[in-house]
């Protein structure tokens, strides 16, 4: 499972330039998914064939570098409770600031890995200027130019070597179900729910990277991982920049799951944040069930559920084929259906369907309603198969799978769902050429 690099360090030092490039450099790089938290950026990396998670902390701090007492610091904090390993970075052209000289008191008291990237050495000239920031007492600093890329792959190569450790202990083959949402929507009270009066609980195992824990469950039919979440380990003294933690939180709980409940406060409808969470979950390839939790405490008229379902649905647009169930998390009301829909996902997930089936189906509605011309190319699909992924992922085999464009890529995708059970899984389509 990936794991975490958080990039650090005082306003305009170049680290969104830096996390551009990481995201950017290799072939094996996975999408960006950008405002996760306002200007906050979220990516995988891949270097040696190693493959990691990386988050921009840039975007927090507006204003002057006279802020830092309340704002960087709560966000290295917060970068040193739940990264793997940290980039901190200073900028040659400026020297060393009192600023950089706080954020690296904090980071020594941290035992995390600590990589010193000294910015803008665009020139051999500045090649000489970062043995200034050895004073850090950081150990060794590591010259890059974000503009360039110069001394980006020898930072690297250093970096992705503390990750050969993280090798996993062996886990169950059973589903990891991850709780994931914004603070205070209940998800600390599902998982007490869930764990807290049952007696088929088994001791937690130590999961595939240094902090994971996965938490068997296995009662009234139901037997899964709870991935570990914001209610199963201690969150530490976070009182402000609550937001950038619970990303944080969510990312590794994302990615080391194979279905997420994605819980929402039902006073307050779906809002941006949980858009972003669920971006998350779609990028990383994750079945997922929404939960409305509290719904108790809305007023209810007719076809109130049905009104907020139909809303929630407009806001995930085009990714409508989702589980919502409404929950009551204190009351227990509803909590055993979102684990059916849960398991009924995750079958959803892992379903193949044959060849033969695929094309019997789909090949007379392709060619009842064939892709629009472009150019006055006549696009004709002939194949289709559904690839070996770790979610449900298609290759419609054509003659010009250039000019298929996204409207006709979902309408294919709406056709797949239509015949076959994907509901609650995003779905990826490549048009290839036969």
């Amino acid at each position: 499972m990936p794991n975490i690099v958080a990039i650090v360090g005082r306003p305009n030092v170049g680290k969104s330039t830096f996390f551009n490039r990481l995201v950017k450099s290799r072939q094996a790089i996975v999408e960006e998914t950008a405002g996760v938290t306002r200007d906050r950026h979220y990516g995988k990396s891949d270097w040696n064939g190693i493959e990691f998670s990386i988050i921009d902390t840039g975007g927090y701090v507006e204003g002057s570098d006279d802020v830092f007492e309340e704002e960087i610091r709560r966000q290295v904090e917060l970068a040193i409770g739940e990264s793997d390993i940290i980039i901190f970075m200073v900028d040659v052209k400026d020297g060393l600031t009192e600023m950089d000289k706080d954020v690296a008191q904090l980071l020594r008291k941290s035992r995390k890995k600590i990589f010193l990237a000294a910015n803008k050495v665009d020139n051999t000239y500045r090649t000489f200027d970062v043995n200034e920031f050895y004073a850090l007492g950081l150990g060794q600093v590591y010259g890059v130019s974000s503009i360039n890329g110069s001394g980006t792959g020898e930072l690297l190569d250093e970096l992705v070597k503390e990750f050969k450790d993280t090798v996993a202990a062996e886990i169950p083959d059973l589903p990891k179900i991850a709780v994931v949402g914004r603070p205070n929507v209940g998800k600390s009270s599902l998982i007490n729910a869930l764990l807290g009066e049952e007696r088929h609980i088994v001791t937690p195992i130590a999961g595939t990277t240094r902090d994971t824990i996965y938490t068997p469950y296995n009662s009234f039919g139901f037997e899964f991982l709870l991935v570990d979440t914001a209610g199963l380990r201690k969150k530490g003294k976070v009182t402000e920049n609550i937001e950038f933690y619970s990303v944080m939180r969510a990312i590794r709980a994302i990615e080391q799951s194979d279905i997420c409940l994605l819980m929402i406060n039902a006073e307050e409808g779906l809002e941006s944040q949980d858009l972003n969470i669920l971006s998350l979950i779609e990028k990383n390839h994750k079945g997922v069930v929404i939960l409305v939790n509290k719904w108790d405490l809305v007023e209810k008229e007719n076809n109130t559920m049905r009104d907020m379902e139909a809303f929630i649905k407009s806001r995930t647009a085009p990714f409508t084929d989702l589980p919502v169930v409404f929950t009551s998390v204190t009351n227990k009301q509803r909590i055993f259906k979102a684990m059916e829909w849960a398991r009924r996902v995750y079958e959803n997930k892992y379903r193949q369907v044959s060849t033969s089936k695929l094309n019997e189906l789909l090949l007379p509605i392709i060619q009842a309603t064939p892709p629009p011309q472009t150019k006055g190319k006549l696009v004709k699909i002939k194949y289709i198969t559904q690839l070996k992924m770790h979610y449900p992922t298609f290759a419609f085999f054509c003659n010009t799978p250039q000019y298929i464009k996204e409207p006709y890529a979902r309408f294919v995708e709406n056709k797949l769902r239509e015949n076959f059970e994907f509901t609650g899984v995003p779905i990826q389509i490549f048009f290839r050429q036969k």
